[in-house]
Parts: C-alpha cells; structure tokens; sequence
C-alpha cells in the first residue's frame, strides 16, 4: 500500500483595506524613515478598522478558494490565532457559520502566540492521516497592535491566511520529519485585560534565533540533510529583517552560489509582509505565499524549509515540496491588485482608525459603516454578542 501524501492544497489571503505609509509615520515619530523601511525592513502597514477581527478576515481569506464541494468535505475547521474575541468560544464556529461549512465537523482555536496556525497545521496533517477522503481548513488570522507611539508600532500589522489541507495536495506536500522544541520564556507575552501586547524586543530576538538554531540542528541530526538540499528556508516575519537574522546563523553551511540564491529567494518571500506588516500567527504562511507567488525559478520536487516561531515560546522547523501544477493554484496577480487598491491613511487618520475599536467591556458598540470592506464584516456588538455579517 502506498503511503498518503498530505499537504497544502489551497492558499488563501486576506488584509484590510486600509494602510499607513511607514515613511510617513516615521516622519510623524521623529524617527529617520531608513531606520523602519531599511533597519526593520517595513514599507506599509495594514491598518484594521474595527469591522474587521479574526473571523471576518480569516473567513475572508478562505472565501477566495472553497467551494461547495470543498466545503462540504471539511471534517476540521482550526483558528490559529493570538488575538481570539473570546476566551472561552472559538472563533472559528463563527467562521464556519459565515462560511456555511459542514457542520459534521471539529471546529477548534488553537493558541500559542505566532505558532498557533502551525500546530494547526500539524493537527490537520495527522486528522487527515486517519480520515482518508476527509480534508482540514487551517486559518491562521491575527491583529498586531502594540501601540500609537511606541517601540513596537512598526511592527503592527493584520491579515489572514487560509489553508486547505488534503491528500494528494495540488501545492505542497508537507514532509515526515519536523524538529519542535517548547520552553517557558517571558519574551513577548498580553495579558487578557489588553489587546496590546509585551515585547521585549531584542531578548524576544534572541529567543527566536536560539529556537531555530536548535530546532535546525537537531532535524539534521534526524535527517542529515544539509543547507544545499533547500530551494528556499522561509520564516516566521513579525517584521521583515527578523527572519534574516536567523537565516545568517546557517548560511556558512553553504558555498558562496547556494548562499546568494538562498538570500534572493528570501528576498522574493518577504515582499508581501513589507506590504502588509506583522500577522502573527499568519506570518511564515504570508512569507511562503510571497516565496511561491514571486519566485519563477522553483519547480515541481523542489524542497523548502519553514521556520515556525511562538514567543513564549515554541518553535518548529519543518519541510513541504512542491508537486507539479503548483503554479496553477496560485493566484499572484489577484494579491498583488488586492494590495494596491488599498485606500492609503494619513498617520492622523490611522490614529483615529487605531482608537476606534470594540471595547474591553460589556459596553453595546457600533461599527462606522463607511469603513466596511472584504467579504464578511462585524457590524458591532449587542448584549456582549459580535454581530457579523456578509458586506454587500
């Protein structure tokens, strides 16, 4: 009997419609506009009214590929995610809800920081192992907010993206052998009075480099495989230049030819999350999206490296290959058009956009009308019930 090749089958990608300029907020902070578009390597920001949440966008981004067989095959449904609207509830009835999915499924939130949407994914892939013929929707959707005129405001950011898992997958097919290793570390944390969180940004940075050099070393003790066996090494990109860091720990292990093409093919991944910020959970699948979509090198067997990070702290590194027709499935010119027709905010409309938003109490709360956008929206909240809607 053969073995049952599982992968991803579907991207999918969602961000709201509205940005900032980062040279212009860097001009407003009194900060040199290198320091935000060279030294963290942002350009724009996504900047989410309050019409949008997880749901809406993570719903958003699964509604550019199911369809209605899709749907009615899903028997799991995963919201990773970091910013959840409930601590009880998981978010991701009410996008299977919106979303008019099979309700003869396990619909489930995953949590731990910016890891949750990979132990989805990992979830998925051995559901699907013991459920032949059954697929997994994975989303991974995320707000980043740290803050108006702090430390951490470059690296904000909002989106979604959504994954079908299936046999016989029409992208990529997720491979046997992953290294993961988890520790107790206050490195970036948000208190569940807030929807700001902590960072502690040069020791989070650390973390993030320890917990790959570990989780790389120790799968090619699995393995033996080396840097030259990679097309690509993709990241976790809380902001661009992070990734980077990490990626320099191992390109010693290769020649000078391997090290340059490595570096421009990390270069092609992180030119979405340029646009688009921080997305938690969503970030390492918004690089590997980027990777595919701007690449025109990569071919069918090609094998690429993914680094998943979760302040906290839990890290993964594990390997997909692509299979033949990926191309086929993937939608470059519709994303790159999604991301330009966004409406730009001056830094004092973003500051408005930024304060306008549901409140940490039981307080009733209506959503401006005029900023409704994307395919699902939250209208507002009644009676500490969130009102979504299909946006007509």
């Amino acid at each position: 009997m053969s073995k049952m090749t599982i992968g991803i089958d579907q991207l999918g990608f969602y961000t709201p419609n509205y940005y900032v300029d980062l040279v212009d907020l860097a001009q407003a902070r009194g900060v040199d506009p290198d320091k935000f578009t060279i030294g963290i390597g942002q350009d724009k920001q996504a900047v989410p009214p309050s019409s949008q949440d997880v749901v809406t966008m993570g719903a958003s981004a699964a509604n550019e590929f199911l369809t209605p067989d899709m749907k009615q095959d899903i028997g799991l449904i995963v919201l990773g995610t970091e910013t959840g609207i409930d601590a009880s509830k998981a978010g991701s009835l009410y996008i299977q809800q919106l979303l008019n999915l099979n309700p003869w499924s396990r619909a489930i939130e995953i949590k731990e920081a910016c890891y949750g949407a990979t132990a989805g994914l990992m979830l998925a892939k051995d559901y699907i192992a013991t459920h032949p013929g059954k697929t997994a929707l994975v989303i991974a959707s995320d707000i980043a907010r740290y803050g108006l005129e702090t430390g951490g405001e470059v690296t904000q950011g909002a989106g979604a993206i959504a994954m079908l898992v299936t046999e016989n997958p029409r992208i990529m097919a997720l491979g046997d052998v992953s290294s993961y290793y988890s520790e107790q570390v206050m490195d970036f944390w948000r208190p569940v009075y807030t929807d700001e969180a902590i960072a502690l940004g040069k020791y989070s940075t650390e973390q993030y480099i320890r917990f790959f050099e570990l989780t790389w070393a120790d799968y090619q003790k699995q393995t033996g495989k080396q840097l030259a066996d990679f097309a690509a090494m993709t990241f976790h990109l809380p902001y661009t230049k992070m990734g980077l860091k990490a990626l320099r720990t191992a390109l010693p292990e290769a020649d000078a030819v391997k090290q340059a093409d490595l570096l421009a093919k990390y270069e092609e991944s992180i030119q979405y999350s340029r646009q688009v910020g921080n997305i938690y959970t969503g970030s390492l699948y918004l690089g590997l999206l980027s990777l595919l979509e701007k690449n025109t090198n990569l071919q069918a067997g090609d094998e690429i490296g993914l680094f998943s990070y979760g302040s906290g702290a839990v890290g993964e590194f594990f390997t997909a290959t692509l299979v033949d027709g990926f191309r086929s499935q993937l939608h470059a010119e519709q994303h790159q058009a999604t991301l330009d027709a966004r409406t730009q905010l001056s830094v004092p409309d973003y500051e408005l956009v930024f304060k306008d938003k549901v409140p940490y109490a039981a307080d009733n709360y209506q959503a401006d009308p005029a900023r409704f956008a994307g395919d699902f929206v939250l209208s507002g909240v009644t009676d500490q019930q969130r009102q979504y809607q299909v946006n007509e």
